[in-house]
């Protein structure tokens, strides 16, 4: 309790300086941040490059920014067909010269369709987003009120309610070993909107996700981004201090996009076979098991069974899927806080393998593709500890 107490009084010391020390707070966040008094929020903040390091600057930043996706809103929700408002202050009709059938790839209808393909495959993710606790199914405090006051016409629900997806597939086709990867665990029944005036968490992250998709057109939206922003939103959103936490939907989206910009190789179909691919991780990872337990990768060599068919959706998810939330917010404190940026990942599945290693080498190739595809509940402790000394570091001990 002690070594607890110094090790708060030193974080709360590091995020009080006038200027940030980012690599002490890296070591110090890599052991874990407690939760308490929104620490991990702000700790995050900073650690994915949303905040800057001098503290005089954040309420210049957090304004632009913040701003900044208000005008992202106003701009790119909106229905063809709706009034929208000239900068002299008169009412136009954005169906002038357009029309629902009108087939110019500038037509706003057309991009209207367009998005809306991606947004039924976004609206259907979202509905399914951590079935294991009720957060994202419960009512903001905090609502947009330019769409829930907006008589429906900015409620994307809505937009695809009626809808069936007949095109092009969005979901990421990568190796060939999608539906395995990315099986994940289902509600038993899809999240409900609320009624308007209100909006529920999901429909927040289902905003927040088309936006990205329309400002992000050469990558767009690819299934299971919902996994990798539920864990930042739900800290953002839970923060103790309101003044944090009405903002948690504009500090979510450029956090989420700054980590996507660093792990947006992985869910690139045209970039797997390169080092920076989710291939190169993969290989990786197979090395890594190759020097620190032969026995146990000379195994699964003999078996054939390669890290494509368990570690795709570790990986590609930062191990989302495999852990309750509260140990993937863990997870992650070590993985943001990583100097080498994401190769502790590497250590952390490495780490999952070897702790199965007597499972693994008395099962046979079904037994143990299945034992990897559905790894057992852990303590989380054991595992980034291990992680640690694989890495040569020192105990991941909070």
């Amino acid at each position: 309790m002690a070594a607890y107490r110094t090790r708060l009084r030193e974080l709360d010391e590091a995020l009080e300086c006038d200027e940030i020390d980012l690599k002490k707070l890296k070591q110090l966040c890599f052991n874990g941040i407690p939760d308490e008094q929104g620490r991990r929020a702000l700790c995050w903040k900073l650690l994915l490059n949303y905040l800057p390091t001098t503290r005089k600057t954040w309420s210049e930043t957090l304004a632009r920014k913040r701003l900044l996706y208000k005008q992202f809103i106003d701009e790119m929700i909106i229905t063809p067909g709706s009034c929208c408002q000239e900068n002299d202050g008169s009412r136009v009709d954005v169906t002038f010269a357009d029309h629902p059938l009108n087939l110019n790839p500038d037509s706003q209808w057309q991009t209207f369709f367009k998005d809306n393909e991606v947004l039924l495959q976004i609206d259907k993710d979202v509905r399914r987003l951590c079935p294991d606790i009720s957060f994202f199914q419960q009512a903001t405090d905090f609502p947009c009120h330019e769409v829930v006051q907006s008589s429906g016409i900015k409620r994307l629900h809505k937009r695809v309610q009626h809808t069936i997806l007949k095109s092009a597939n969005v979901e990421r086709k990568g190796i060939g070993v999608t539906k395995i990867a990315l099986s994940v665990k289902k509600a038993q029944e899809d999240y409900a909107p609320m009624p308007e005036g209100s909006e529920a968490h999901w429909e927040v992250v289902e905003r927040i996700l088309f936006l990205y998709a329309k400002l992000n057109p050469g990558q767009g939206y690819v299934q299971g981004m919902n996994e990798i922003i539920g864990p930042i939103y739900y800290t953002f959103a839970r923060d103790p201090d309101l003044s944090w936490r009405e903002h948690a939907e504009a500090d979510c989206f450029f956090c989420f996009t700054n980590l996507m910009g660093e792990i947006r190789d992985f869910f690139i179909k045209s970039l797997d076979e390169a080092e920076c691919g989710i291939s190169g991780m993969m290989g990786k990872l197979g090395d890594t098991l190759r020097a620190n337990d032969h026995q146990v990768w000379s195994r699964l060599q003999q078996q054939e069974l390669r890290p494509q068919y368990y570690s795709f959706r570790w990986l590609t998810l930062l191990l989302s899927q495999e852990f309750h939330l509260p140990d993937v917010l863990r997870i992650w404190d070590s993985l943001f806080a990583d100097e080498k940026r994401f190769g502790f990942l590497i250590h952390i599945c490495c780490s999952m393998i070897i702790l199965l290693r007597d499972q693994l080498l008395k099962g046979d190739f079904p037994a143990n593709v299945k034992l990897l595809q559905n790894f057992p509940s852990s303590d989380i402790q054991g595992v980034l500890s291990k992680a640690a000394e694989l890495a040569g570091r020192g105990p991941a001990d909070c």
